[in-house]
């Protein structure tokens, strides 16, 4: 199957794609600020360079895209029908990545909060944004 847009259009496309400070991590730091909380941003001293650091309760909150990281039975993760064997790779070595990060987070002693993009769309965002405070007050 070939691709539904030019080269050059797919290129802008993807040029678009933000690794960070996208919409739905604004939105959970702009809540956890609103209630309190202060933290540190893509900390490059922890492994896989968290969203959301919070040390006063070592704990990271990551806001996964469910497409990127292949978020199981998400209507918002679409396996493309052009490339496909490759999506699959750089989507399955994304999965791979995430859970040595968390492994290695762990064994520092970390919390891990995770969080998915369709989680913070507007019929579900006010509850993902409670359980992350019911999570933080656990810790």
């Amino acid at each position: 199957m070939t691709d539904v847009h030019t080269k050059d259009q797919r290129s802008y496309n993807m040029s678009r794609i933000r690794g960070s400070n996208t919409k739905p991590e604004v939105i959970v730091r702009k809540f956890l600020f609103s209630e309190g909380y202060r933290f540190r941003l893509h900390s490059k001293k922890l492994p896989g360079r968290p969203d959301v650091v919070l040390p006063k309760y070592k704990t990271v909150i990551f806001v996964n895209g469910c497409f990127w990281h292949g978020h199981k039975h998400c209507k918002y993760f679409v396996i493309p029908k052009t490339r496909t064997e490759w999506w699959l790779a750089k989507i399955n070595s994304n999965i791979a990545n995430d859970q040595y990060v968390e492994k290695s987070l762990k064994i520092l002693g970390w919390k891990i909060i995770k969080v998915w993009e369709c989680q913070l769309k507007k019929e579900k965002q006010v509850e993902t944004l409670k359980h992350i405070l019911l999570s933080l007050k656990k810790f």
